[in-house]
């Protein structure tokens, strides 16, 4: 029964990060939160639960999108080499100190997280298509122009910390990064794609770790990592996220986002409410 709840989250979760053209923790986390909850553990271990095996399953759909916009041309690899080291670090360590956050404060940042992202996806479609043009036109013009590996080492490290806090693969913060510096938007979103994978694995090892050391007595995991959500979510969304995309193509992409970011609005509230009541 449990793997089967986990299947419809993984269909759902696929099919909306295909739809919405969004990174499936966004989904994942409330919804894992949620079933979670219904299932009686403890408060003080679901959101870590969620985050944790959210970003296990994001392992997955990183590798499959990776390849996709690999044959595309569209991920820089210097910039991912650049970057990889902090975000995996960076990834690990956010695990060690989300994991000594209590749960009610964790629902509240990732509350409030969820708010934003559906503030921009809500305001930021006119700026994001101003932003593309301008993108193209100073890629015809070779203005990229990235800050040192240093920098970017740094920028990696910061993007991994809140990726692990946020239980994302950290795609809606690497591509503003890189569209900062004038990086064509596919070529972020590419770069992006492949960013998540270095995020995946680190975060998700680093709730094992410390998932394993707060000694939870929660069945079927391992640390912070729910085993048959994780098998569940990533069988299902690998399948479900190429009908999403299909069907992005056929309906209204700016009606869509505006949908989303409604249902985003709803859950960072719910995170709120649960978190302060």
């Amino acid at each position: 029964m449990e793997l089967i709840i986990f299947l419809i989250i993984g269909a759902l979760a696929g099919f909306a990060a295909g739809l919405f053209g969004v990174g499936g923790g966004t989904i994942i986390v409330p919804l894992l939160f949620i079933v979670f909850t219904q299932m009686d553990y403890s408060p003080d271990n679901i959101m870590h639960l969620a985050l944790g095996t959210s970003l296990a399953t994001i392992i997955v759909t990183s590798i499959s999108s990776l390849m996709a916009h690999n044959k595309k041309g569209a991920v820089m690899w210097p910039v991912f080499k650049n970057l990889a080291p902090g975000l995996a670090v960076g990834c690990f360590l956010g695990a060690g100190i989300a994991g000594q956050i209590s749960g009610l404060y964790l629902q509240l940042i990732v509350g409030v997280f969820l708010l934003w992202v559906a503030y921009k996806m809500f305001f930021g479609g006119k700026k994001q298509v101003a932003s593309h043009a301008n993108n193209v036109s100073n890629a015809n013009h070779n203005n990229t122009e990235l800050p040192s590996k240093p920098k970017q080492l740094a920028a990696g490290g910061v993007i991994g910390v809140a990726s692990a806090i946020f239980g994302i693969g950290g795609g809606s913060l690497t591509v503003p990064y890189l569209t900062r510096y004038n990086v064509v938007m596919q070529k972020a979103v590419g770069t992006s794609a492949a960013c998540g994978l270095p995020i995946a694995i680190a975060g998700a090892l680093g709730y094992i770790v410390f998932g394993t050391q707060a000694q939870i007595n929660v069945p079927n995991t391992i640390g912070f990592v729910h085993i048959y959500a994780f098998l569940g979510i990533s069988i299902m969304s690998f399948f479900t996220a190429k009908v999403g995309a299909k069907v992005a193509h056929i309906l209204s992409p700016a009606l869509l986002k505006k949908c989303f970011a409604l249902l985003l609005t709803v859950v960072g509230f719910y995170f709120l409410y649960k978190g302060l009541v």
